[in-house]
C-alpha cells in the first residue's frame, strides 16, 4: 500500500533533535497550545506532550505497522542528536496511531512533534526536533529558551447531541446474538463487537478539553491523543526498557454502582465468574503466544487481579519478559495485535466475523496507539475509551467493545459497552 513522509522526504533534509532538563513547567496537559494537533501520553502526570510538526509518516494495509517503522528509521538515520538527559522518551520521539484492521480506509500515522516535554521520577525534559537541509556543520539548535507557559484554558464545547452511529443500539443487540450463534456452530471461541456512537458540539470541540477531563476523571489510565484520536486507554498494549517488555491485558467487565462494599462484591463475582475468567484467559494466552518468539523468558501470573476504574471493573493480568534481541516496541505492538481483547480466537476467522458483522470501519479505535524513541524504547497502548474528532471539530465519533463468549447475554453486552461509553461522555459533558 502507499505511504509517505511528510516533510521529511524532501532531498537531503536531516533530522536535528535537542533535549535539555528544566524546571517543573507544571500539569503537561496544560502546556498544549490551542490549534497545534496535540500528541499526548500522559498518566498520573507522567509521560509526554507534543505540538508542531516535523515529520509524518502516514501509511495503510498490512504493511502499515512495516513501512511507519522503516521510515522512521531512514529519518533516524541522518539525525544529528543532543541529548543531555538520556532518558527513556527523551531526544526525537515519534507519536504513533495504527488502523485496526488491514483493510482499513483509514490512515495509520506516525507523528514527530516539534515541541515535546516530557516527566518522569521526578525529571523534565524540552525535547525541541527540527529539519535542516544540508550539512549542519556540527551546529545543533537547540531550546535556547525556558520552559512553554502554561497555555489558556481551553473553551467548553456548550450543548452536546448524541446519536446512533452505524448501528443501533436494538440491531447491536441482534448482532451479539449472531456472534452467539456462529460461536454455537464453532467457527470462533470470542469475537470482540463494537459500536459507535456520534456526538456533535454547537461550537468547535478543543481535544485539550476532553484530555484535561480525562486526566482528572481516570488518573489511572493512559490519557492520549494523536491526529484526532483522543481518549484514555486502561489497557498497555506493550511497553519495552531496555529489553525489558511488559504488556497489561484486560478482558472481563463488570460496572460499578458507586456502592463501594456493593462494588466490592461485584468485583468478588467478576473474579469467580466462568464466562469472564474465559474471555480472559483467550486473551491472556493471545498475549503470550505473540511474544514468546521475541522473549528469552516470559512471567505469566496464575490468576488476574480486578481493576477498578471510575465507572468499570476489569480482569487484568500483567504479563511480562526479556528479550532475545533489539527488537523495537513498535515491531513488538504489530506483533501483538490484534489481540483476543481486541479481536477475539481464533484471530483470523474472529476479524472475518468482525467485518462481517459490526457494520462500520473501526478507523484507528482498538489499533495500537502511543510512542516510540529513537532507541526503539515506547509505550503503546489499545486505543480504547475514545473518540475521533471530525476535520470540522463539530462532531465526535465515539467507540466501545464488548468480548462476545458462548453464553453471552445481548441485553447485558449492550450495557457493558453504554459503561464503557462513559468517560467519553462525561468529559464531553463536562
Amino acid at each position: 500500500m502507499a505511504d509517505h513522509a511528510e516533510p521529511a522526504a524532501r532531498p537531503g533534509a536531516r533530522l536535528v533533535s535537542r533535549t535539555v532538563e528544566i524546571d517543573d513547567p507544571g500539569p503537561l496537559l496544560d502546556l498544549l497550545p490551542a490549534e497545534q494537533g496535540p500528541l499526548t501520553w500522559v498518566r498520573r502526570g507522567e509521560g509526554l506532550v507534543g505540538w508542531g510538526e516535523t515529520a509524518r509518516v502516514s501509511t495503510s494495509g498490512p504493511d502499515r505497522f512495516v513501512t511507519a517503522e522503516r521510515r522512521w528509521q531512514r529519518l533516524l538515520a541522518g539525525a544529528v542528536v543532543r541529548d543531555d538527559v538520556g532518558l527513556r522518551g527523551t531526544g526525537p520521539v515519534a507519536f504513533g496511531s495504527f488502523a485496526f484492521a488491514d483493510g482499513s480506509p483509514s490512515r495509520s500515522q506516525l507523528v514527530v512533534p516539534a515541541t515535546v516535554v516530557g516527566h518522569r521520577d521526578g525529571r523534565w525534559w524540552l525535547t525541541r526536533t527540527t529539519l535542516t537541509d544540508g550539512n549542519t556543520d556540527g551546529v545543533i539548535p537547540g531550546p535556547v529558551d525556558g520552559p512553554p507557559p502554561v497555555a489558556p484554558a481551553p473553551p467548553a464545547p456548550g450543548p452536546v447531541a448524541f446519536a446512533d452511529g452505524a448501528v443501533s443500539s436494538a440491531a447491536w443487540e441482534a448482532l451479539v446474538e449472531a456472534a452467539v450463534r456462529r460461536i454455537d456452530a464453532g467457527e470462533v471461541a470470542k469475537v470482540v463487537l463494537a459500536r459507535d456512537l456520534l456526538a456533535r458540539t454547537e461550537t468547535p470541540l478543543d481535544p485539550r478539553v476532553l484530555l484535561r477531563r480525562l486526566a482528572d476523571a481516570y488518573p489511572s489510565t493512559w490519557t492520549f491523543s494523536v491526529d484526532g484520536l483522543v481518549g484514555a486507554t486502561p489497557e498497555m498494549l506493550v511497553r519495552t526498557q531496555m529489553r525489558l517488555v511488559a504488556s497489561r491485558v484486560l478482558a472481563g467487565t463488570i460496572r460499578r454502582t458507586g456502592d463501594d462494599a456493593h462494588d466490592l462484591a461485584l468485583a468478588a463475582s467478576l473474579a469467580r465468574s466462568s464466562k469472564d475468567l474465559g474471555e480472559h484467559e483467550y486473551a491472556v494466552r493471545s498475549v503470550v503466544e505473540a511474544i514468546t518468539p521475541f522473549c528469552a523468558g516470559t512471567n505469566v501470573p496464575e490468576s488476574p487481579f480486578v481493576l477498578h476504574l471510575a465507572n468499570v471493573m476489569h480482569l487484568a493480568t500483567d504479563v511480562t519478559g526479556v528479550l532475545r534481541d533489539d527488537v523495537s516496541s513498535l515491531h513488538l505492538a504489530a506483533a501483538l495485535h490484534p489481540s483476543a481483547a481486541v479481536c477475539g480466537t481464533p484471530t483470523t476467522a474472529a476479524a472475518a466475523l468482525i467485518a462481517e458483522l459490526e457494520g462500520m470501519d473501526r478507523g484507528r479505535y482498538a489499533g495500537p496507539v502511543g510512542w516510540l524513541d529513537s532507541a526503539g524504547d515506547g509505550e503503546w497502548g489499545i486505543a480504547l475509551r475514545c473518540g475521533q474528532l471530525s476535520e470540522d471539530a463539530h462532531e465526535i465519533r465515539l467507540f466501545a467493545g464488548c468480548g462476545i463468549v458462548e453464553g453471552s447475554d445481548p441485553a447485558a453486552e449492550l450495557a457493558e459497552s453504554t459503561a464503557k461509553f462513559v468517560p467519553m461522555r462525561d468529559a464531553l459533558a463536562g
